[in-house]
């Protein structure tokens, strides 16, 4: 989904970025407000973070890559998509169980989840970064067996940040393992369930940087200041996101890794890969 900001008819700049749904609803109204502050179009295109990044590669197109997780970063970083130098640290992340409001199956722990009858989603770990953080959850905190039961109550996987948190608005399941952040997304009809702070494997973190593809360098080096000075980070902390690492750690231990790259054991690897 692209999210256009009109541009001004004096100014043919416009940006293309590339961005992970686990940043969608302050991203769009950044992007707005930084196209009329800069008199540029601003184009959007949301999806998993390894799905867009695929996109990026594929089209040779694109300013801004901004995953939602380092893992992803790590890998554009890896494939030179991006440059390095650029990489900058918008906002962080924690994952949690999120319910629907009223919890009406009282899941109150990661083992609740276990419980016989739970209809529970998770994002695509292969390509979406809040699927793969889930697996990292599950395989971190749970044995053998109980893995077994978590994937017996598991009916779907979806392709995003943003269906991870519609099914739940919808009641399309029980329970997914998501981030603390989707309750702000629709407090309506999300409630998060914190994980114990031992529990979280790493703290994550939404990062952007200029791709290699860019036409625009010095327009997209000033996005990306832009989502880190004060009206960017305005932006983020009124939908409900942690701006630095201190505020992070108050879900975690003092020693909780904060970014890096998970490797995905092949058991959750779609077959044929």
């Amino acid at each position: 989904m692209a999210v256009i900001v009109p541009s001004s008819s004096a100014s043919p700049r416009s940006l293309l970025v590339f961005a992970g749904a686990a940043s969608k609803p302050p991203t769009e109204e950044a992007a707005r407000t930084f196209g009329q502050k800069a008199k540029v179009q601003v184009r959007v295109t949301f999806g998993g973070s390894g799905f867009v990044l695929s996109q990026m590669k594929l089209s040779r197109m694109g300013d801004v890559y901004f995953p939602g997780s380092s893992d992803f970063m790590e890998k554009a970083k890896r494939e030179k998509l991006v440059f390095p130098e650029t990489e900058r640290i918008i906002t962080y992340l924690v994952p949690a169980i999120n319910v629907q409001k009223g919890n009406p199956r009282k899941i109150r722990s990661l083992r609740d989840l276990l419980k016989p009858g739970l209809r529970l989603a998770i994002a695509d770990p292969e390509g979406v970064c809040v699927g793969t953080y889930a697996v990292e959850v599950v395989e971190k905190n749970l044995r053998g067996d109980e893995r077994e039961r978590f994937r017996k109550n598991l009916v779907t996987t979806v392709e995003s940040c943003e269906k991870t948190a519609n099914i739940i608005s919808l009641k399309g399941v029980d329970a997914v393992v998501g981030w603390r952040v989707f309750q702000y997304w629709d407090p309506e009809r999300i409630e998060t369930i914190l994980l114990k702070p031992e529990q979280i494997p790493r703290i994550g973190y939404i990062p952007a940087a200029v791709s290699a593809f860019t036409r625009n360098r010095e327009l997209a080096e000033d996005f990306i200041r832009f989502l880190t000075q004060t009206d960017g980070k305005e932006i983020f902390r009124k939908h409900g996101y942690l701006l630095d690492v201190g505020e992070a750690r108050k879900y975690a231990l003092p020693e909780t890794p904060v970014g890096g790259e998970y490797v995905l054991p092949g058991r959750w690897k779609r077959r044929g890969k």
